[in-house]
């Protein structure tokens, strides 16, 4: 891996016929070269591998990603379908709720140290948009095209978001109250998939409207959960006798093997991944570096504060050897213990598809900036 701060020190300067010493247009470093360009973001000019992608003077995807659009891009990748579903295989790992809590809790700060690694890539290359597919064709230039193709490859064919569609799906079917045959539900998550892909595809600017719609959706249905589990846990909801029964010795059961808490932490990480969804847009954000950094990590503050405020809610209104052995989501378990069964369920599947559809456009949105890298 090539020592990107080397190659910032020892770059080579010439005098400008102003008497000015400015950056040498390229630096050699063995058979490597490295050209110094700058885009049209606002951003400082910076070196890179002259066989990649070349920086684009100015996008041609325009500059319509500000702060609102960064926050809502990351919350809306980050919040799916795992917060009203993992807590329960999450309790069912740790074994105790205290150790439950801790964990969501040390999530937040595993995917902090994260998106410091993706910030200062971006800060190395804060004209070019793609994220990963970026970071490691300069990091790695040699075999030459080996990250792209391969990035692509897998991108497309490991992609996570089919089950986003399948999920989708199913809460369509739920709530209309049916059961559909195996070939309607791939049917109808083709379709959401279909939808989600135009919209991407045909209008930019559109695309960032719906998925900061979507995302004050999904941040409000958090605070809704939130507050009322705060109501719940004050005692003041008749059907949930004894709210902080689960909290009085809240480490008892905790698991003693090494399998269950690795396997819990692991679902709690995946569950925060989206916090570097902003990364594949930087060239399409103005002064992207100082914009994303702020913005960015105010999204992952947010989630991760309503994710433990989640799981308190489930905590104060579920039982905890009911969570544990439901097949049920937790929060269909929160909502039927708090507001009854009638319309509840309904209630919920409807959110919870609007929030996999709202997963299905962020992601698209990042990874059609990832292909399009892999194909410049």
């Amino acid at each position: 891996m090539m020592s990107w701060r080397g190659i910032r020190r020892k770059r080579d300067v010439h005098v400008s016929a102003t008497g000015v010493d400015t950056p040498a247009d390229t630096v050699s470093e063995g058979s490597l070269k490295f050209t110094f360009e700058q885009g049209g973001n606002n951003s400082d000019p910076s070196y890179q591998e002259a066989s990649g992608a070349p920086v684009e003077k100015r996008s041609p995807l325009g500059y319509s990603v500000g702060p609102i659009a960064i926050i809502m891009l990351n919350l809306s990748k980050m919040v799916g379908t795992g917060i009203y579903s993992t807590p329960s295989s999450v309790l069912s790992g740790t074994g105790s709720v205290g150790l439950s809590l801790i964990f969501w809790a040390l999530g937040f700060f595993i995917s902090l140290a994260s998106l410091a690694v993706y910030l200062e890539y971006s800060a190395y290359f804060p004209n070019r948009s793609g994220s990963e597919v970026v970071y490691l064709e300069q990091a790695f230039p040699r075999p030459k095209y080996f990250f792209p193709t391969t990035f692509a490859v897998q991108t497309v064919i490991l992609s996570f978001s089919s089950s986003n569609a399948i999920v989708l799906a199913e809460y369509l079917y739920k709530i209309h109250g049916s059961t559909p045959t195996a070939w309607e539900l791939k049917g109808v998550a083709i379709a959401g998939y279909s939808v989600a892909f135009l919209l991407v595809v045909f209008h930019t600017r559109s695309s960032y409207w719906v998925s900061n719609g979507i995302g004050i959706v999904k941040l409000l249905t958090l605070i809704f959960v939130a507050i009322t589990g705060l109501v719940v846990l004050g005692g003041n909801v008749h059907r949930v006798p004894d709210p902080k029964a689960n909290f009085r010795d809240a480490f008892a059961g905790t698991s003693s093997s090494g399998y269950g808490p690795t396997n819990a932490l692991y679902k709690i990480v995946f569950s925060y991944s989206g916090y570097e969804n902003a990364f594949n847009v930087v060239n399409e954000v103005k002064n992207p570096v100082k914009t994303i950094r702020n913005n960015a990590t105010i999204a992952l503050l947010i989630v991760s504060i309503l994710y433990v405020l989640a799981n308190i809610a489930y905590f104060a209104a579920v039982p905890k050897e009911e969570l544990m052995k439901s097949s049920q989501v937790a929060a269909s378990l929160f909502f039927e213990k708090v507001f009854g069964s009638s319309g509840a369920a309904r209630g919920l599947s409807f959110l919870i598809a609007l929030s996999a559809f709202g997963n299905l456009v962020a992601v698209l949105i990042g990874q059609s900036r990832m292909i399009r890298e892999c194909g410049r």
